[in-house]
């Protein structure tokens, strides 16, 4: 099976502080996934992001299909990165690691994204030309998203 990689990074003109504080609370993930998606968190973002976290989302990835998602928030070191694995859902393995740091003039974020597709080669079949495009949308409406937020770095 093979394992894919996304990564992405993103400087924002904001402090550490405001991006952490950002980041830490699960309810932002909707305001920056797309509308389309149909995100809507069923549990669990009730509170600050912390280590052992389970949340539940709906999500509506392709074709109007409802999937349920579960999430855990795995590894948390405070200011610096954040991990969330699936439990359940789409994929066979999503691991998603968050960094920021401070750089001149504000933090960069970067996204490391480690995932299996399910249905073996019919899964890597669709990659591609499905699964990769749409990843590749979802994180460039973040990119915007945040931008829209926060302001451009310089």
């Amino acid at each position: 099976m093979k394992i894919y990689t996304l990564h992405k990074r993103q400087n924002l003109p904001i402090s550490i502080e405001k991006a952490w504080q950002f980041l830490a609370d699960p309810k932002n993930l909707k305001v920056i996934t797309p509308d389309y998606m149909g995100f809507d968190i069923k549990g669990g973002a009730d509170r600050k992001m912390y280590q052992g976290q389970i949340i539940e989302y709906i999500v509506t990835p392709l074709f109007g299909i409802k999937t349920k998602w579960v999430t855990e928030i795995t590894h948390i070191k405070n200011k610096e990165y954040f991990v969330d694995e699936q439990r359940f859902g789409p994929y066979k393995l999503w691991h998603h690691k968050h960094f920021i740091k401070e750089i001149d003039g504000g933090v960069e974020m970067e996204d490391l994204l480690h995932y299996k597709l399910p249905m073996g080669k019919l899964g890597q079949l669709a990659h591609p030309f499905l699964v990769k495009p749409k990843l590749e949308e979802i994180f460039a409406y973040r990119e915007k998203k945040l931008e829209e937020l926060f302001g451009k770095h310089n």
